[in-house]
């Protein structure tokens, strides 16, 4: 049975019943009715253009995948000298990729051997100036957040 379907049971039990909306219950009984079946047809329509949204994204995302296989030409195995980074490997790109923690705001900031040897760069995210040590041990993100976890694919 649906909302709405629940709604006109209801409204139909008042009715059979006959209560009288000149008394003061009566007049309650009908409002919390008619309030029930305007929420089961507002829950109704809001149901109806969820499922129009859920295919609509539905399409979105397989014809986004379409894209991102035609586009980025994903392969279920990366080149062993690329790493995988969450901002997105640049077609192309012959060179090490490395992830590092902006210690203000948290991001992930990609960088590569350039910006590496540059021993600088700012964050995209809230403009940070994050500055690298060479010297320091070349596995981990650079950042002083316990679990981040960004370290270089072998």
């Amino acid at each position: 049975m649906t909302i709405t379907e629940r709604a006109a049971y209801i409204k139909g039990l008042a009715e059979g019943l006959g209560i009288n909306d000149s008394t003061n219950e009566g007049k309650i009984i009908k409002a919390l009715i008619e309030a029930i079946d305007d929420m089961a047809l507002t829950i109704s329509d809001l149901e109806a253009e969820l499922d129009e949204l859920s295919e609509q994204v539905e399409t979105i995302d397989e014809d986004l995948g379409s894209l991102e296989e035609d586009y980025y030409d994903l392969d279920d195995e990366e080149p062993a000298h690329h790493h995988h980074c969450s901002c997105g490997d640049e077609e192309g790109l012959d060179e090490d990729l490395y992830e590092v923690c902006c210690p203000t705001c948290g991001d992930i900031v990609c960088i590569d051997s350039d910006m590496l040897e540059e021993g600088q760069t700012t964050c995209p995210n809230c403009g940070e100036l994050l500055e690298f040590d060479l010297e320091e041990d070349e596995d981990s993100c650079g950042c002083d957040e316990k679990g981040c976890g960004a370290e270089e694919k072998e």
